[in-house]
């Protein structure tokens, strides 16, 4: 299971983005990444916002409460949540 990692009102974990996939899911993990697949492609942030959005409705936080903290350009990146998500991450990844 990815590790998740509470900061003050913030959460934080690590992302393995696969863009351009066929369908948008979230789910599985590897080396302590969680996976996300998006059908975006990574062109001019399309893949990122894609990510946004799909944490931000598996979770129910607003778009604007997910932040890619690091890695915006990479595969792998740190996202954080608001501590309020917490909940409806740790039941998504088990």
């Amino acid at each position: 299971m990815p590790a998740l990692r509470k900061d003050r009102d913030r959460i934080f974990l690590r992302v393995r983005l696969t863009p351009r996939a066929s369908a948008n899911a979230i789910g599985g993990e590897r080396d302590g990444a969680l996976l996300v697949r998006v059908t975006a492609a990574p062109v001019d942030g399309a893949a990122n916002e894609a990510l946004v959005a799909a944490l931000a409705k598996a979770t129910g936080v607003p778009r604007g409460a997910v932040r890619i903290e690091r890695g915006a350009g990479a595969r792998l990146k740190l996202v954080s949540l608001p501590a309020a998500a917490l909940t409806q991450l740790e039941r998504m990844l088990k």
